[in-house]
């Protein structure tokens, strides 16, 4: 739920924020303040701060230190049964495209032979929020757009808030216990383990928590782990919130290793063609794409980016799933159109509404790497 929203609101509203706010153009040293919506700075060489506020229009301003950050204002309000209204965190790996400096992700998970943190936040009492964690993975080595599989860690929650889906058990890892909650915000799949107290610091194995959800059948080896990242999700309130110090780090072996040549390499050279062809009627449109592997690979896992023209929004889809509605898309395969053979090709579409001129799409990504045009 907060990162579907979190991604349409990053190509819807964008241009609407208003407040003031000066953001490092480079690392940070001194303090920085940062209230842009979606301002973020780097520190330490290797970690992006990011104010992240996805969910409201009012103001929310941090303030990055040379380890962390603090929320000194947060003026939205958000339904305690519905989304938070941000989540200002600090990051290694990709978001969005936003990659921390000299990172090693996107890493597949069989290439993994120990991912560490340690984290340690400052609470507040008198606001509504979660110390969210949150560990995000993908069948393909994104490095934009939403991910298919969200781990969260709730270090602390307060107030009558809770994470998405269900209860489906208890389990120990990291000789913690942890609530299990398994559910998906319709977009990508989320399993969360509740601490029963709040937990101010702690050095762990985030390798551990990724294994266990592999033991569960919601990833597999194949898949790859794209980001950390440590945060607050504040729905009331949450000005003196703070991770005061934030460390990652993702080893394969020595050194990066590379994944199958059935899979591109994250940044790689996917060779790719894409044949886009539409009917338009008044005001609707049906669209199928067919998605080439010109390479002389397979392809096990694909996303496809490209951006709607202004005016267009899709109604609905098949053979694929997208993410959004307009703006700046993905489109990922279904379980039984993952696999393209060198050669081959697959095809979705979807329908849609749009105003004005209708236009087709300029440009089409395959796993990041560009496509040419049929």
């Amino acid at each position: 739920m907060r990162r579907v929203i979190r991604a349409v609101a990053a190509a819807t509203l964008l241009a609407a924020g208003t407040i003031a706010a000066f953001v490092a153009a480079g690392p940070a040293n001194a303090d920085t303040q940062i209230c842009d919506q979606y301002g973020s700075t780097t520190i330490g060489g290797r970690y992006v701060v990011m104010n992240n506020r996805w969910g409201t229009s009012a103001q929310q301003c941090i303030n990055v230190t040379g380890t962390g950050f603090a929320i000194t204002s947060q003026q939205g309000v958000g339904s305690t049964s519905g989304a938070p209204v941000s989540y200002p965190a600090i990051f290694v790996g990709c978001h969005y495209t936003n990659c921390s400096p000299g990172t090693n992700l996107p890493m597949q998970v069989s290439q993994i032979s120990s991912a560490t943190s340690s984290i340690s936040y400052n609470y507040v009492s008198g606001a509504t929020y979660d110390a969210a964690y949150d560990i995000w993975l993908d069948p393909s080595p994104r490095r934009d757009g939403n991910n298919a599989m969200e781990i969260m860690i709730w270090f602390n929650r307060q107030g009558s808030i809770q994470p998405i889906g269900s209860v489906v058990g208890n389990t120990t890892i990291g000789g913690r216990t942890w609530q299990v909650w398994q559910g998906s915000n319709g977009s990508n799949n989320v399993i969360s383990y509740v601490a029963p107290s709040p937990i101010a610091s702690w050095s762990f194995s985030v390798l551990d928590f990724i294994n266990d959800v592999k033991n569960r059948g919601a990833i597999t080896s194949s898949w790859y782990l794209t980001s950390i990242q440590a945060g607050f999700e504040p729905w009331i309130g949450g000005a003196g919130l703070a991770v005061t110090n934030f460390s990652a780090a993702v080893n394969g072996g020595g050194s990066t290793q590379p994944p199958p040549t059935t899979t591109p390499p994250p940044g790689g050279t996917t060779a790719c063609r894409v044949t886009y062809a539409a009917d338009s009627w008044g005001n609707g449109f049906v669209a199928n794409v067919t998605v080439a592997n010109t390479g002389s690979s397979a392809l096990n896992g694909w996303t496809l980016g490209f951006t709607l023209p202004s005016g267009q929004s899709i109604t609905g889809s098949w053979n694929a799933t997208l993410s959004g509605s307009s703006g700046a898309l993905t489109a990922r395969n279904v379980s039984h159109n993952g696999s393209i053979p060198a050669g081959g090709s697959t095809s979705f579409g979807f329908q849609g509404s749009y105003s004005g001129s209708f236009a087709t799409p300029s440009s089409f990504t395959l796993n990041g790497s560009a496509c040419t045009r049929a």
